[in-house]
C-alpha cells in the first residue's frame, strides 16, 4: 500500500497549499490500522492529524508509534461513525478493508473540505457480484471491458448521492483504479444550487453486447430505450453513477510536482499514473484493443497508430490508465471499428511480399 500512501500524501500537499486561510487543516484518518498514513500527513503535509481504529491492539500501536517518532497525533479508540457523527474534520479518508459503503453517510456528513475514499470490493463494483453490488451501492453494476470505470463511478455517485442529502456537493479531482482497489478525492463545497449541479452530472451508462455501442443516460430518472440504435439488440444499463469528469488538470498537475520533487518510495509507478489520468480524454468509457482484435479477426497495429488514426477524421483520443491495452475516444464502437480494419489494411498491404 506504500503507492497508495504515497499518492495520498502528495494530493493531501497539493490540497494543503491550495486553502485560502492559515487556519490549519485537520485531517482523520478514520480507519487507521497502524496509523501510518496519518503520521505521513502530519510529517509530509502538516496538518492536525487524528488517527483512529476501533481495534484495541490497532489504537495501542498508533499510540506506540506516535511516542517513538514523537509525533503530536491524537489517538482514537472509536467506532469510525460514532465518531465522524460527533466530530467535524477538513479532510476525512476512508479506507476500509472491503467496502467503504456502511462509512460514506457519516463521512459525507462530517467532511467539510475534502474526502478521500478507498474500495477494495472491486468485484461487487465492477459487476462481478452483481447482487452485492447492488445492496451496498443501491445501483447497477456492470461486468464490460471498462467495468473499473464504471465501479469507480457507481463509488463517486454513492458519495455524490450522500453529500447532496446535506445541501453539500462534490468535485472529484482525482480517481483511479491501481492493483485491488479503487481510490476517489473529492474536494468539498456547501450550497443547494451546487448540490443540484451535482445530480444533473448523474446518469446511466447504456451497453449493447452484441455490438459494443454504448452512450450515457444523464439524470436520475432518465428515458431508456431497450434496443441498440446500431444494431437492433437489447441493451444492458449501470448505474445510477458520476458522469462528470474524473480528474481535475490542475490538480493533477500539483501532484505530479509534488511526487516528482518530494522524497517518495514508488515516485516513478506513482507518476506514471498521474501523468496517464492527467492525459486521459474525459469520456464515460473506454475501448479494449485486444477485444477489438478478436472480434474483427484483423492484424494488429500499435495501439499509438490507432489512436492517431482516430484523432485524423476528428475523434479524440488517449491512453487510458484504468488498463494498458484499453484507448479512450468519443468515436462510436462502429466508426472506432472501421479505422481500425482500415488501419490494418493499410499496414498490410504496406508490408513487403514474401512470396
Amino acid at each position: 500500500m506504500e503507492l497508495s500512501r504515497d499518492i495520498s500524501v502528495a494530493c493531501i500537499q497539493a490540497f494543503a497549499d491550495n486553502q485560502r486561510d492559515d487556519s490549519g487543516l485537520t485531517y482523520l484518518d478514520a480507519l487507521a490500522g497502524c496509523g501510518i498514513r496519518g503520521f505521513r500527513v502530519a510529517n509530509e503535509a502538516q496538518a492536525e492529524v487524528t488517527v483512529n481504529d476501533y481495534s484495541l491492539a490497532a489504537y495501542e500501536l498508533i499510540k506506540r508509534n506516535a511516542k517513538s517518532l514523537q509525533q503530536n497525533i491524537h489517538a482514537e479508540h472509536r467506532d469510525a461513525n460514532a465518531l465522524m457523527s460527533e466530530a467535524r474534520f477538513n479532510v476525512i479518508d476512508v479506507d476500509p478493508f472491503g467496502s467503504p459503503a456502511p462509512f460514506v453517510d457519516a463521512a459525507c456528513r462530517s467532511a467539510s473540505k475534502m474526502l478521500c475514499v478507498t474500495a477494495t470490493d472491486t468485484a461487487p463494483l465492477s459487476g462481478a457480484h452483481f447482487s452485492a453490488g447492488v445492496r451496498r451501492y443501491s445501483a447497477l453494476p456492470m461486468n464490460t471491458e471498462y467495468h473499473a470505470e464504471t465501479g469507480i463511478r457507481i463509488l463517486i455517485g454513492t458519495i455524490i448521492r450522500e453529500l447532496v442529502k446535506y445541501d453539500k456537493s462534490a468535485t472529484p479531482v482525482l480517481a483511479h483504479a491501481t492493483e485491488h482497489y479503487y481510490r476517489a478525492y473529492l474536494l468539498l463545497d456547501r450550497g443547494a444550487e451546487l448540490a443540484n449541479a451535482c445530480v444533473r452530472s448523474m446518469g446511466f451508462i447504456a451497453h449493447c453486447f452484441a455490438c459494443g455501442h454504448r452512450y450515457v443516460l444523464s439524470g436520475l430518472f432518465p428515458t431508456l430505450r431497450s434496443d441498440c440504435a446500431f444494431c437492433g439488440a437489447k441493451v444492458a444499463v449501470a448505474g445510477p453513477l458520476w458522469l462528470g469528469t474524473l480528474h481535475d488538470q490542475k490538480f493533477c498537475q500539483q501532484v505530479l510536482e509534488n511526487l516528482e520533487t518530494g522524497v517518495f518510495g514508488t515516485k516513478m509507478r506513482a507518476a506514471k499514473i498521474l501523468t496517464l489520468c492527467l492525459n486521459e480524454l474525459d469520456t464515460v468509457t473506454f475501448f479494449d484493443y485486444h477485444k477489438l482484435l478478436r472480434e474483427l479477426k484483423c492484424p494488429p497495429v500499435p495501439i499509438e497508430t490507432l489512436v492517431s488514426g482516430l484523432r485524423a477524421i476528428g475523434c479524440r483520443a488517449s491512453r487510458t490508465h484504468f488498463s494498458g491495452t484499453s484507448i479512450k475516444t468519443d468515436a462510436d464502437a462502429n466508426t472506432l471499428k472501421r479505422v481500425l480494419l482500415d488501419l490494418s489494411c493499410e499496414r498490410e498491404k504496406a508490408r513487403p511480399n514474401r512470396g
